[in-house]
């Protein structure tokens, strides 16, 4: 679940819609990571990022966290990098029982804090929901997800009855028609 920008030969990533159904002002929310455990009896939490790199979740703001059901906006009063992830502190938060109880919560930010594109580089989040089909005209369904290999990205592709994982790289994805919704891809139907 990786946010960030790349190439398209390379895939794309860089911010997730929230996996809840968003409307009005929160449709423009963009996941960028997510909340782990209280760390110390201060209010520090532990935050995961799924931006690539790591570090650029530290400068998009606002911080809006989904708690309860609904998304509140904070503010990051320290943040530094630990580990893997991160340790911040939100205004507000100032024990270990204030932070427990944002365990779990997504970090999202405003889809127009993220930077602009150059062409042919797309964020995941753009790609999700987009018809894929061949360049024989094929159906093979719509995005529901990327997913990192290793290698390169992945569309995962599902029509209903199957899933299918289409490579993200310049020699398999041949155009993808943002306005049109639709991501062509030289593959086979029947892989």
């Amino acid at each position: 679940m990786a946010e960030q920008a790349q190439r398209q030969p390379d895939g794309a990533r860089e911010g997730q819609r929230p996996s809840q159904e968003l409307e009005g002002r929160d449709a423009d929310l963009v996941v960028v990571g997510r909340i782990g455990a209280a760390h110390g009896v201060r209010g520090w939490l532990r935050v995961s990022s799924f931006t690539a790199p790591p570090d650029n979740i530290l400068g998009y703001r606002p911080w809006s966290l989904h708690v309860g059901g609904a998304w509140r906006c904070v503010q990051v009063e320290a943040a530094e990098r630990r580990g893997e992830g991160f340790l911040c502190r939100f205004a507000g938060v100032a024990d270990r029982d204030a932070a427990a109880a944002l365990r779990g919560a997504l970090v999202a930010v405003p889809g127009a804090a993220l930077p602009a594109l150059d062409d042919g580089e797309y964020y995941w989040r753009d790609l999700i929901g987009l018809d894929v089909a061949t360049v024989a005209g094929a159906a093979l369904g719509r995005v529901e997800n990327l997913m990192e290999t290793g290698a390169n990205d992945a569309l995962v592709a599902r029509d209903g009855q199957r899933e299918r994982l289409i490579p993200f790289v310049a020699h398999v994805v041949r155009a993808v028609d943002l306005q049109g919704g639709v991501i062509v891809v030289d593959w086979d139907a029947d892989f």
